[in-house]
């Protein structure tokens, strides 16, 4: 497999570069839809984000939305969300932000933790899992 194409077979992503460069590669082919990330508290979700961020055309930071649950990015007549459900509850919370709306007008939307909103998020077009495999990580894409 080419590291980056959506496939059902894992890839190992050795390190922090390698996970970088992964998103890089899926910018390259996935540039809209809802992307569900699954996977244990630092496992390095949002450096993939960060990687496929950098892989769009974004120059600065990207940091992830675990406090302020959502952050959003323009790049290239695009709308771009990425969404850390970690910290909510009850999915209902997320009404009161008016994340319905802001999902429904953006063009990629990344989300963490996918599970905290269940029954309220739309269904995605990809999930991305990432397992623990020692110090390096164990990449599937479905969808």
């Amino acid at each position: 497999m080419v590291a980056g194409s959506p496939s059902k077979e894992p890839t190992e992503l050795p390190d922090e570069d390698a996970s970088l460069e992964f998103g890089n590669r899926l910018a390259q082919s996935i540039r809209s839809g809802i992307i569900y990330f699954e996977g244990l508290l630092g496992a390095g979700k949002t450096t993939i984000v960060r990687g496929w961020l950098h892989g769009l055309g974004h120059a600065g930071n990207v940091k992830s939305p675990t406090y302020t649950i959502v952050e959003s990015y323009e790049l290239s007549k695009k709308s771009i969300l990425h969404i850390d459900l970690y910290r909510i509850l009850d999915p209902s919370e997320l009404e009161f932000i008016g994340l319905a709306e802001q999902i429904s007008t953006a063009d990629l939307v990344f989300i963490e933790w996918p599970r905290n909103g269940e029954g309220f998020l739309p269904s995605p077009d990809f999930t991305i899992e990432v397992r623990y495999k020692g110090d390096a990580r164990l990449v599937t894409c479905s969808g």
